[in-house]
């Protein structure tokens, strides 16, 4: 299925601010171990107070290590959040794979079910909230906003169940991603394995609201 290859693509984890790139394998361990103590200091403190001290020290790092992956503390975050949307869109797939959706709708609830099941399991994942003006500054195709994924999202749900393509279904579905995105960071805010209140209305909505324009997902 096509929407498997539009989420398992490839992966944006290096980060785009990184000093190096690291090749060798023990590189890469060291760079992992300066993320997964970045995710873990994210949920203790937020992403508005973490350090790159407090990565070094939670990594068992020097902060020369530190600096020698990332500049600065936002390339730090921005290196996170880029891991967890990969992580996201490998869930997607993942979850696309065992489910085998038939209907437009349960490809589309497939996101929403990797999204939650990420937040109760993956640390750190609340950085995909993370934003900074300097994002706003580059130029071409983000692939870490909705507007990207929409538009992937589009095409696939087009050719693959025949929904009607172009700008509508692309700013439709960018709009359903902004809602489901609100609704379920609201239902993991106090708590870590969400409220399902939130979860169950974001999904009634998101269909109700696509179900208006495209019908039903027979």
């Amino acid at each position: 299925m096509a929407l498997i290859d539009t989420f398992g693509g490839d992966s944006v984890a290096q980060g785009r601010q990184i000093r190096t790139e690291p090749i060798q394998q023990r590189s890469a361990a060291r760079l992992t171990a300066l993320l997964d103590a970045a995710a873990e200091v994210v949920d203790e403190v937020g992403f508005d107070r973490i350090t790159t001290a407090m990565v070094a020290e939670r990594a068992g790092a020097s902060i020369g290590t530190v600096y020698r992956y990332y500049p600065d503390r936002v390339a730090v975050l921005e290196g996170l959040r880029e891991r967890a949307v990969q992580r996201f869109r490998q869930r997607v797939a993942d979850t696309l794979k065992e489910t085998q959706p038939g209907t437009w709708w349960e490809a589309v609830d497939c996101g929403i079910s990797a999204f939650v099941e990420l937040y109760r399991a993956e640390p750190g994942f609340r950085i995909l909230h993370f934003a900074d003006r300097e994002r706003a500054q580059s130029t071409g195709p983000d692939q870490l906003d909705s507007g990207f994924f929409a538009n992937q999202i589009a095409g696939v749900l087009s050719e693959e169940f025949g929904l009607s393509g172009g700008p509508d279904l692309i700013f439709r579905l960018e709009v359903a991603v902004e809602m489901a995105d609100s609704l379920l960071s609201r239902a993991f805010t106090w708590n870590t394995q969400g409220d399902e209140r939130f979860i169950a209305e974001c999904r009634r909505i998101m269909h109700d609201y696509l179900v208006g324009y495209y019908g039903t997902d027979a």
